[in-house]
C-alpha cells in the first residue's frame, strides 16, 4: 500500500548571507536597493531557490549582487530569530569567504558593492551585525 505524503507546513524562508573578507580585513557590503533598509548597508544574500543548495545560493547571490565569484566557503552559522527580518519569518545559513582582493560591481538588489574598512562602526540590516561578529571569531579560529 503507498503511503500518502502529507503536505508540508508553512515554515520560515530560507536565506543565504556571504560574509567575503579581503586580505586588509575590509568586509564586502552592499547597499540596499530596495525596502526594508533600503540603503543600508548589509551582507551580500538573499533567497534559496527551489532545487538549490544553501552554498550554491550563496555563491549565485553574491554573483548576482557583486559580480565576485569565490571558492571555498565555511558555515558561519544559522541565524532563524523570528524578528530577523520585517518581511516576515527568515531562517539564514550564512557563510564566510575570503579573497586577496577583487572589484565589486553592484547588480540585482544591491544599489551598491563596495569594500568597508570600518564595517564594525556601521548600522548593518536584519542581524548581520552578529552575523559579521561570529565571522570574525570564525576567521581567527582559521
Amino acid at each position: 500500500m503507498a503511503s500518502r505524503s502529507m503536505p508540508f507546513p508553512p515554515t520560515p524562508a530560507l536565506t543565504t548571507d556571504c560574509v567575503v573578507f579581503d586580505a586588509e580585513g575590509r568586509v564586502l557590503l552592499i547597499r540596499r536597493k530596495n525596502q526594508p533598509f533600503q540603503g543600508g548597508y548589509a551582507l551580500p544574500g538573499g533567497f534559496v531557490d527551489i532545487g538549490e543548495t544553501t552554498s550554491d545560493a550563496c555563491h549565485r547571490e553574491l554573483s548576482e549582487e557583486t559580480g565576485l565569484k569565490v571558492g571555498d566557503l565555511r558555515l558561519i552559522g544559522v541565524y532563524s530569530d523570528p524578528h530577523r527580518d520585517p518581511r516576515g519569518h527568515t531562517c539564514s545559513v550564512a557563510y564566510l569567504a575570503r579573497v586577496v582582493t577583487a572589484e565589486p560591481l553592484a547588480g540585482d538588489d544591491a544599489a551598491a558593492a563596495e569594500w568597508v574598512k570600518d564595517w564594525r562602526s556601521q548600522k548593518l540590516a536584519f542581524d548581520h551585525a552578529q552575523i559579521l561578529a561570529d565571522a570574525e571569531r570564525l576567521l581567527k579560529t582559521l
